[in-house]
């Protein structure tokens, strides 16, 4: 799991983290029952902050409750995707574009730490290649310093990750999606905010644009 922050600060929160990427990747198929004794076993986790985390997820449309019945994992409806990238791509490009103008010195240089990464990675490692792009998004989310924007940002990219990992074994070109971020870091770190913010957006649609070619 990619913690999207440096620190846990609750129970809550460490439930919240660990069931939701346990969603987000599938482990939690969609449409499935949460069992909430499973959860506070394996997670060796209390009842409140399970069902603290819980709550979140339902706000954030990655679990729903239905009365008499239980909760379940939200389906994935693909027809949402077009609407989920409209409201991607005006956000993370305006968040690229604070990155480069905000960036600190701390932050670029762990940018330029993954453009090395980028040049490295495996092509066959769909695991770390998944990591890795969750750990560039979050770092120009953190970058871009509005803590707001990034709870924003947060949700819709979760929600975007679970279609990444319906699609996996469908020849989905991974790769050259991750590296992508390449010359976006590379725009951030050199402060070109116009040019961090135009490859964001190409990148955000050309997402869709490689579900849609394998639907």
């Amino acid at each position: 799991m990619v913690l999207p922050r440096a620190s846990v600060q609750s129970q809550g929160e460490r439930a919240y983290l660990l069931i939701r990427d346990q969603i987000v990747t599938l482990r939690l198929k969609p449409g499935s029952v949460i069992e909430e004794s499973r959860l506070r076993s394996e997670l060796q986790l209390g009842r409140t902050p399970i069902r603290e985390a819980l709550q979140r997820l339902g706000h954030e449309n990655l679990v729903s409750f239905v009365p008499h019945r239980g909760t379940f994992v939200t389906d994935i409806n693909i027809t949402d995707l077009g609407r989920i990238t409209e409201v991607r791509v005006e956000m993370e490009g305006y968040a690229a574009r604070l990155a480069a103008q905000r960036a600190g010195a701390g932050e670029r240089a762990a940018m330029e730490s993954l453009m090395a990464e980028l040049d490295s990675i495996d092509a066959g490692d769909y695991h770390t290649l998944m990591q890795l792009d969750q750990r560039i998004h979050r770092l120009v989310y953190q970058a871009a310093r509005n803590d707001f924007l990034r709870d924003a940002l947060e949700q819709y990219f979760n929600l975007s990750l679970r279609v990444w990992f319906l699609v996996l074994d469908r020849g989905v070109r991974l790769k050259e999606a991750v590296k992508e971020h390449r010359d976006l870091l590379d725009a951030i770190v050199s402060h070109d905010a116009a040019a961090a913010e135009a490859i964001m957006r190409r990148h955000v649609t050309g997402f869709e644009d490689a579900i849609k070619a394998v639907l």
